[in-house]
Formats: C-alpha cells, sequence, structure tokens
C-alpha cells in the first residue's frame, strides 16, 4: 500500500502596501470590535491611535524599508495590516524586529495572516533583516498556530506590565 501525501491548503493571494493616512480610518473600523481585539487590550482603541500607528509605519517603510503594511485581498479590499517593526515597547524583546498581523473578523480562518506573515518574511530577510520575533497573547490560539506555521519556536513566556497577561514570545532565523 502505498502512502498518499495529504492535501496542503492553499493560501490565498494577499497583497502589502504602505498604509496611507485614509488607511487609519480603515484600520479604526476593521478593529471596532471585541473579538478582534480580545488579546489587544480588549476594547476597540480610539481613531488618534491609528492615526499615530499609521504614521508611524510611513517612518519605518521610508527609514527601514519595512513597516506593518495594510493587507488586501485579492480584490484590493482592505482586510487588515501585517508586517514587521521595531519593538516598540520598554519590556520585552528590546531592540529586536518584531512581526505581527491583525485581521477584521470577517477574514478570520481563511489563511490571510500565514499568507501575509509569509510574504512579511521575505521582505525583512531582503531589506538585511536576519532574526524576527513574534509576540502573542498566549490565549491567543490563531495568532500561535501562525507562529507555528510559520517555523518560529517558543522563546520564552513573559508576564506584560500592563494587565499581567502571559505572553509568549516567539523567534525565527532567516
Amino acid at each position: 500500500m502505498t502512502k498518499q501525501a495529504l492535501p496542503t491548503k492553499t493560501l490565498p493571494v494577499v497583497h502589502l502596501r504602505v498604509p496611507t493616512h485614509e488607511d487609519a480610518f480603515v484600520w479604526h473600523r476593521l478593529f471596532d470590535d471585541p473579538d478582534v481585539m480580545e488579546f489587544h487590550g480588549g476594547k476597540s482603541a480610539e481613531l488618534s491611535v491609528y492615526e499615530e500607528l499609521t504614521a508611524r509605519q510611513r517612518r519605518h517603510d521610508a527609514e527601514l524599508g519595512f513597516c506593518f503594511w495594510t493587507m488586501l485581498d485579492a480584490d484590493g479590499e482592505p482586510i487588515g495590516f501585517t508586517g514587521a517593526q521595531p519593538w516598540p515597547n520598554d519590556w520585552g524583546p528590546k531592540g529586536q524586529i518584531e512581526i505581527g498581523w491583525r485581521l477584521g473578523r470577517a477574514a478570520w480562518g481563511k489563511g490571510y495572516a500565514t499568507a501575509a506573515a509569509q510574504a512579511t518574511l521575505e521582505r525583512v530577510r531582503a531589506a538585511g533583516v536576519r532574526d524576527v520575533v513574534a509576540m502573542v497573547d498566549a490565549r491567543n490560539a490563531r495568532s500561535v498556530a501562525v507562529t507555528r506555521r510559520l517555523g518560529m519556536q517558543l522563546a520564552r513566556t513573559l508576564t506584560t506590565p500592563v494587565g499581567k497577561v502571559e505572553a509568549l514570545q516567539f523567534g525565527l532565523t532567516l
């Protein structure tokens, strides 16, 4: 009896673009959902948070060649963000490049996060980055699964200073 290979899931087409000022409004709308924000503070952020975040990402792109990009589906519709940035906090993996993703609820479970994170790894590798981390709330099984699909390894477990939540730091050498 011959073993047959199991079919592999084909990842969807995603496009990444540097976020525009208008994307602050798009991100605010996409993420204004308690389910989306469950592992990101638990409540919706103010529009000003996304205005600052998109502006910071444009600076990162100009200075580093990578950022958190707006993620678009095959039809060009925004569905979230993904990308990389220097770790922005005083705790955790200071000085390291963090990859991350966040999708609007309608885009969950379709492979977008994995496809976009793979594209992120290619782009940061091309920009000369040799190691990345991903910080994931330990309760977020979907994001933990994405790190595993990327080949990331658990490096350490931390407790966040705000909220005292268990966070998992995954790492990957590119």
